[in-house]
């Protein structure tokens, strides 16, 4: 009898505790920081690409600011660099556009859970270019032959030189392959993000936003995932 007591006991606890749920656990946060650009460790995060990969000659760099210049000001990512649509001489490669930077985060350690939430927001300062979001989720063709992640973007563009929150909802991100639109009817599964970039083009994006080669600048204080239904 002592050991289907026991037996028994054991059961009740682990049922007691399946059914003893946080606040949390029934309602999510209303907002979770996926990213936050005040400490130097943040860049350890992230690595850069660009079309020099490709033999173009366009450069960018991600770093830290130094607030300690003035005293309170805080730390924040700057993701700058020089676009060209140029390419070098010694380039074997063809592709159809050069003049692109980016950054995007490592992968995740298997994924992150957006599922509660509805909306991505990031407090950002601008140049007048127009950057673009990207996330990317679980490939849904699980192939040896389609390796990528699924990628979902949206623009980012806002005034110049001046701190704004900017709140992209989740279903305004688009699914793309290699930079264009799918045209079909998808919906992203927020519950596998494996991760996110924020990249730029000399051309394209949306009307009024600086085109062309040159130099780019944007400042990055937070990324976070919101709540708001």
């Amino acid at each position: 009898m002592s050991r289907l007591r026991a037996l028994w006991q054991a059961s009740f606890n682990a049922t007691k505790r399946a059914l003893v749920w946080s606040s949390d656990d029934l309602i999510p946060p209303t907002e979770r920081y996926i990213f936050n650009f005040n400490s130097k460790d943040e860049l350890k995060r992230w690595h850069l690409y660009s079309d020099s990969e490709y033999g173009g000659l366009s450069s960018a760099s991600l770093e830290i600011t130094d607030g300690t210049s003035g005293g309170d000001t805080p730390l924040t990512g700057v993701f700058s660099g020089n676009l060209s649509l140029d390419m070098s001489e010694e380039s074997t490669w063809r592709i159809r556009r050069y003049g692109f930077c980016g950054m995007r985060s490592k992968k995740f350690d298997g994924f992150i859970d957006l599922d509660a939430y509805d909306t991505i927001a990031m407090k950002i300062k601008g140049d007048g270019r127009c950057y673009i979001s990207t996330i990317y989720t679980e490939n849904w063709v699980n192939s040896p032959g389609q390796q990528e992640d699924n990628s979902w973007q949206a623009f980012v563009y806002i005034s110049q030189d001046r701190w704004q929150v900017l709140k992209i909802p989740l279903d305004r991100y688009l699914p793309t392959w290699r930079g264009n639109v799918i045209e079909a009817k998808l919906e992203m599964n927020p519950a596998r993000i494996v991760g996110m970039s924020l990249s730029v083009n000399a051309e394209g994006g949306v009307p009024g936003a600086k085109t062309g080669p040159g130099d780019f600048r944007l400042e990055v204080d937070w990324i976070k995932a919101l709540r708001t239904l």
